[in-house]
């Protein structure tokens, strides 16, 4: 029985995969890999190595998440080296908790390879920093997508009332309902927000509004797409060092 990697793709730029991930993808007997993850990492790959796509798009998802599951274990069964290719990181909203429990169960060994998360290092591709002396003193990170299958959201919207920058990730097809809760909660109408497209990538766009205005102005714009709520989206007018 092999051993899994659950690796963290990092953001999009290739030159953000950590020295590690890069180890461990030129060793793989197979990779099975997201969407997420720049296929360009692909390349680094030995001569030989399996690649198994499991990719999840919005109502179009290749395989559900227990079937990947069943996917990495069976490869476990019988390949030495797998690796699990995650965008961003394995533990910020990447599953790759459900699929550690789910090997452990199986006493198949597994470790965590961290990835740079799109939470922070999308930001700073735009020029905002997630935190700023004197402008926010903390960030959360936010799911933008929940399962459609909750009764009741898990989303602490009344604890959104203070100066904290906001990330949601997955959010763009919920941009509005964002924008509304936020507003609902007493934001002003004209508090900044921005929408990064494809970031850290010569892809990345940047649109750059108020909670009341930015369903307009990002109308269009294309996924993976992340959501920066608050006064740092400001700073950006200083910061904006990459396109």
């Amino acid at each position: 029985m092999g051993k899994v990697y659950l690796t963290g793709a990092g953001p999009g730029d290739t030159e953000l995969l950590t020295v590690k991930a890069h180890r461990v993808i030129t060793e793989a007997d197979v990779i099975i890999y997201d969407r997420l993850a720049n296929p360009e990492l692909l390349d680094m790959a030995k001569n030989g190595c399996e690649f198994v796509y499991v990719g999840k798009e919005d109502g179009r998802h290749t395989l559900p998440q227990d079937e990947i599951n069943e996917v990495i274990y069976q490869n476990a069964l019988k390949h030495d080296v797998v690796v699990r290719l995650k965008g961003g990181d394995p533990f910020v909203f990447g599953r790759g908790g459900e699929e550690g429990a789910y090997l452990q169960e199986r006493d198949v060994k597994f470790e965590i390879i961290p990835g740079i998360t799109s939470a922070v290092s999308v930001p700073a591709y735009a020029g905002i920093p997630v935190t700023h002396r004197g402008v926010a003193v903390s960030f959360r990170v936010v799911t933008g997508h929940e399962s459609p299958n909750k009764e009741v959201s898990q989303i602490p919207w009344e604890n959104f009332k203070t100066d904290d920058t906001i990330v949601f990730l997955m959010g763009l097809h919920n941009l509005g309902k964002i924008a509304s809760k936020l507003m609902e909660i007493g934001k002003p109408r004209e508090y900044p927000c921005a929408v990064i497209s494809r970031g850290t990538t010569e892809d990345q766009t940047v649109v750059v509004s108020t909670l009341e205005n930015i369903v307009e102005e990002a109308k269009g714009i294309p996924t993976p797409a992340l959501i920066i709520v608050g006064r740092v989206v400001e700073l950006r007018e200083q910061l904006n060092w990459f396109k």
